[in-house]
Parts: structure tokens; sequence; C-alpha cells
């Protein structure tokens, strides 16, 4: 075993990459809120390098914690001295790092020897954009490309508009990928991309939403942390911006927004993977799409999509009271996540992000609704944390295929009830 590790570090060393060996990510469940509060304050400790995939909230909910090879020991100790339960969720963080990098690898081959795009395996930025601009090239009466900006590290953030025609009309905003590591929610989008282009005229249902709507598809809303995901860190959640003042790199998007900036969930300290950056929409990436919701002046659902949990929420995430349109809400997601389900049996919670997840301040969705987008949601894909965000490329398919059926019952009930 031990072997086996030194090896993976040195091929992992090799080619720049941050080596996960023998990390493993446990389950923990606390019972009452003291244990919660404990999970809270083993957070806060910097010098464990901790990495929580599912933050410490409610007691109902459990939380998922990466812990490097050389904290375990102690972590653990923690954990039974407080008599809060455990259980290893991952065995070895890396050897799931290692089996996805041979997959992705395996599948470039394919490609190309000439196997066309592999929706079914995970991209790197390049082969994202490229496959962008063939559904573009392929399907020029429906699809456009356009670019809304540029990330920190100067990358364009490109769009792909999917319209019959006309100017100004009604339209739908679907984002992925805001948060770096979640790769299956980029392949997603990616696939739902192909969908829309391939099935229009041949969906009665996609064809009359596109007869009277535009739909606006980001895959990659953050890309410079997207390609260090890739390159360097298969962990990374934020952007790459440089924080004045720290050595620590990189804001939280999705506690950037301007809705409840800086309140409960985001953290002030630069070094946390929640960090909510300087002030409301510092982060340019975040300002692009500001910007250009603002400009259109007519999107009527803002829909965005996030892994792992198997959720779908509405407003609001940075206080927990309800939106004027809970009503509404809940039985959209419901009847969206009812036909997610029907395909593969696949599981979703749904409800305002403060009662299902955690209470989160700057997030994309708030500012949303509060904006004047009624329709305002929020996705978290595959699984509930047999994976994680190192979903098997296996399940890309299946997760995209039951997601297109929740995102085109939203899609007609917005057609179907304009305000």
């Amino acid at each position: 075993m031990r072997w086996i590790l030194l090896l993976g570090a040195l091929l992992g060393a090799a080619r720049g990459l941050q080596i996960f060996a023998g990390d493993q990510v446990l389950r923990v469940e606390p019972c009452n809120t003291e244990q919660v509060h404990l999970l809270k304050q083993l957070e806060a400790q910097e010098s464990l390098r901790l990495d929580f995939w599912r933050f410490p909230s409610y007691l109902d909910r459990p939380v998922d914690v990466q812990v490097p090879f050389a904290c375990l020991q102690a972590v653990k100790v923690f954990l039974e001295s407080h008599h809060i339960k455990y259980s290893v969720m991952i065995e070895n963080v890396q050897a799931m790092v290692d089996e996805e990098t041979r997959e992705m690898e395996l599948s470039q081959r394919r490609e190309r020897s000439g196997n066309g795009f592999n929706y079914a395996a995970y991209h790197p930025l390049e082969s994202i954009y490229k496959a962008m601009d063939d559904i573009a090239a392929e399907h020029p009466q429906l699809v456009s490309k356009l670019q809304i900006g540029e990330s920190y590290e100067k990358r364009p953030l490109n769009i792909l508009k999917f319209s019959t025609g006309g100017t100004n009309r009604p339209a739908i905003w679907i984002d992925a990928g805001i948060h770096a590591r979640e790769w299956v929610t980029q392949a997603t989008a990616l696939w739902t991309a192909n969908k829309i282009a391939c099935d229009y005229g041949n969906d009665p249902a996609l064809t009359a939403v596109l007869n009277t709507m535009d739909i606006f598809l980001l895959p990659a809303a953050n890309p410079d942390g997207y390609v260090f995901s890739h390159t360097t860190n298969r962990m990374w959640r934020k952007t790459r911006s440089r924080v004045p003042g720290s050595t620590c790199v990189g804001v939280d998007p999705n506690r950037n927004w301007d809705a409840g900036f800086g309140g409960p969930g985001a953290s002030s300290n630069p070094c946390s993977d929640s960090y909510h950056g300087p002030s409301a929409n510092s982060e340019v990436e975040v300002r692009s799409i500001v910007d250009f919701i603002k400009s259109h002046g007519n999107v009527k659902a803002f829909v965005s999509i996030h892994s792992y949990s198997q959720l779908m929420m509405y407003p609001y995430g940075y206080k927990c009271s309800n939106p004027k349109d809970a009503k509404e809400l809940d039985e959209v997601v419901k009847a969206a996540t009812s036909a997610l389900t029907s395909l593969y049996g696949t599981k979703y919670k749904v409800g305002p992000i403060c009662s299902v997840i955690y209470q989160a301040s700057g997030g994309s969705i708030d500012w949303s609704y509060d904006y004047g987008i009624k329709y305002s949601f929020a996705f978290e894909l595959r699984d509930t944390g047999r994976y994680g965000f190192l979903l098997p490329a296996n399940q890309i398919i299946p997760t995209a295929e039951e997601t297109w059926l929740a995102l085109k019952t939203t899609m007609e009930y917005v057609r179907d009830h304009p305000y």
C-alpha cells in the first residue's frame, strides 16, 4: 500500500498536481447542536487543512470532510473523544483521482483518433470550448456563441444562445461550473447544449419553448478555477483572483453576489473555501453575468447547476424566511424533480436553500430573485456522497438525462406562466 501511495505521489508531482495520497473523506453525523458547533470549530483549524465537501449546518444533514492523510489520526481522535459518529466514505481520494485521470486520458486518445466528442467523459476547458463551437457551427439557424466577458486570468466567458429569432424575447438563463471542482455540472451543461440543439423540431415541448423564448447557457462559469482543478488541484473550488493583503488566492463565486453579501454562511477569511471576497461582485466572472442579465432586461428564469447532494432549491439562502412566491416555486420544483425521478428513480429533496442545505449568503439565485427573476432555482446534482465531487464518468449521461427532464419541465412552466 505504501508503495502504491508513493508511486501515485511521484507521478502526480511530475505532472504538477496536488497529491491526495491516503486522504480520506469522512461522513460525520452530529447528533446535537454542541456537536455541530464542535465541527465548525474543527473547520476553523487551518493547520489541519480540512476540505469540507458538505459544511456543518443542521442536525439532520451529514457533514462530508476530506482529511489529509497526515491529520487523519488527530481528526478521528477528536471525533471519537466527543462521541461524534463518523464513517469512511472514500478510503483513498488519490486512488479515485487517478482512476478519473486514466479515464479522461483514454477518452481523449479515442477522440484524437477520430471517434468524435465523447459526452460521457470529463474534458479540459479547451475541449469544452471547442465542443461549443462545433454545436454552434452544426446548428447555425438555432445556436450562436456569445462572449459576455473575461475571467480574472483573461479566459473568455462563452455562452451559447439558442434562439429562433426576434429581439429581446423572454429568456431562460442556465449556468454551471461556478464551483470549479463540480465537474459533472460542466459535463451536464455541455450535454444539455447538444440536446437542445439536436431536439429542436423533434421534441414538441422543447420546440414550443424555443418558439417563444430564448435560452442562454454558460457551461463553465468559473473557467480559471476549472483549469486549475485540471492542472494543479482537483479539489479547487474558488476563482483564481488575487486577494489584496493575503497570500491566499480566490473567492467563492457563489458567496460574491449582492444578496445578503457577507452574511451567515460566508467567510471573511481569504483562505476559506467559502470566502465571500472583498466586496459584492468583486469577481469579474460574477460581474459579467450580472451585467449581461441586467443588459438583457427580459430574463424570466435563472437556473444554476451545482453538485452534489441531489437537491433542487429556490430562495432564500441568505435568510431563512420564505420568498413571497414560495408556494408557486415549491410547486415548480416538485413537478421538475418528479419528472427527474421518473427516469432512473433518483430521489431529490426540494425547498428553500436555508432549510434544505444551509444558510449561505451572497448566492446567485438569491440575487436573481431579488432582482425580479421570479423563477430562480439551483440544482445540486448526483450523488449523495458515495463519490461526491469525484462522480465516475459513467454517471455523466444518466445525470444529464434525468436533469434534462427537470429542466424541460421548468422551462415549460416558465413559458406557460409569463409575468
